[in-house]
C-alpha cells in the first residue's frame, strides 16, 4: 500500500478530478491524501455549475498542517490534475520539490487537465503554460490528451520519443489519433525501444472524467509493482471497463464499474 498526495478538482456531484482520481487508487489498495483546487458542484460541462478556486492560503495552510501532523513523511507519490491559475501552479510546484527535498526522489505524476478538442482551453493559457514550464520538467510521468500535448511540445507531438522531458519515465498521450473507428492512446518511455499504442473504439460523446480516471489507474498500477507498459495497458482497460459501463450517462458510474476496472486485463498493443 502507497500514499498518494493527490491535488485536483473537487466535485460535489459526479466523477471528474479527485471524485475519479480517489476511487481509483484506493480500489488499488492505496490511501489517498486528497487536496482539493477548486470545490464545484459538478464538472464544467453542465449547463448549471457553482464553486470557486479554493484559497491559495488556506491550501498553505492545509500542506503545513498535512506535515507538522507527520503525514508527508510517508507520502510514495504525488498526483496533480486541474488547477485553475498559475498561483496554484506554483503551489504544486513548491510542494514537488518540498516533499522530494525531505523524502527523496517521491514518484509525481503530472495529468496537465487544461484543455481538449474541440473545446480548446477551460483554464486560462497563462496557467495552461505554468503547467508546461513548472509541473512537466518535475513529472516522472505525464499523461496530456492530444490538446494539452499539442500545447506543451509543440512540434515534438509529432514525435513523443524527442518529446519526452529530461527526467521523465513515461509519457502517455491519450486520444492521440483518430485511425476510422479506432482512437489510439500513444506511450514512450525513457527507454528509446520502448514505445507502444493501444487502440480503443472511438466514441463521439464520453463522459468526462476518463483522463482523471486514466491517470489515477496507471499510476496505481506502477505503485502496485507492474511494469510500466503493463500499468498504461490496464490504466487503458480499465478506462474501457468504466466507459461501457457508463453508456448512456452523463457521468462516469465509477461506484459500480470501479472493482471490474482495477481487475481488467491489459489491454492489448495495437
Amino acid at each position: 500500500m502507497a500514499q498518494v498526495l493527490a491535488f485536483s478538482s473537487y466535485v460535489a456531484s459526479g466523477h471528474v478530478g479527485l471524485a475519479a482520481v480517489v476511487p481509483a487508487l484506493q480500489r488499488l489498495g492505496h490511501e489517498v491524501i486528497a487536496l482539493p483546487s477548486v470545490v464545484l458542484s459538478n464538472h464544467l460541462g453542465h449547463v448549471h455549475w457553482a464553486g470557486r478556486p479554493v484559497a491559495l492560503e488556506d491550501l498553505t495552510a492545509m500542506l503545513e498542517a498535512l506535515e507538522q501532523n507527520g503525514q508527508f513523511a510517508d507520502i510514495d507519490a504525488i498526483l496533480t490534475g486541474f488547477l485553475p491559475t498559475p498561483e496554484h501552479v506554483a503551489l504544486a510546484a513548491k510542494t514537488v520539490r518540498h516533499v522530494r527535498d525531505r523524502h527523496g526522489d517521491v514518484a509525481y505524476l503530472c495529468d496537465p487537465v487544461f484543455g481538449d478538442e474541440p473545446e480548446g482551453h477551460y483554464i486560462g493559457v497563462p496557467a495552461a503554460q505554468a503547467i508546461a514550464s513548472e509541473l512537466v520538467p518535475l513529472a516522472t510521468y505525464v499523461t496530456p490528451n492530444r490538446f494539452e500535448a499539442k500545447f506543451i511540445f509543440g512540434e515534438g507531438f509529432d514525435d513523443p520519443q524527442n518529446a519526452l522531458p529530461k527526467d521523465c519515465r513515461l509519457l502517455a498521450v491519450t486520444s492521440a489519433e483518430l485511425a476510422g473507428d479506432q482512437l489510439r492512446t500513444r506511450c514512450v518511455t525513457s527507454d528509446p525501444e520502448a514505445a507502444f499504442a493501444c487502440a480503443v473504439p472511438y466514441r463521439p460523446v464520453v463522459p468526462h472524467g476518463t483522463g482523471d480516471l486514466f491517470a489515477a489507474l496507471l499510476l496505481g498500477h506502477i505503485l502496485n509493482g507492474s511494469s510500466e507498459s503493463d500499468a498504461f495497458a490496464r490504466a487503458v482497460a480499465g478506462v474501457e471497463t468504466v466507459i461501457a459501463a457508463s453508456n448512456g450517462r452523463d457521468e462516469l458510474a465509477i461506484v459500480a464499474a470501479i472493482d471490474m476496472a482495477a481487475k481488467a486485463k491489459p489491454w492489448p498493443f495495437a
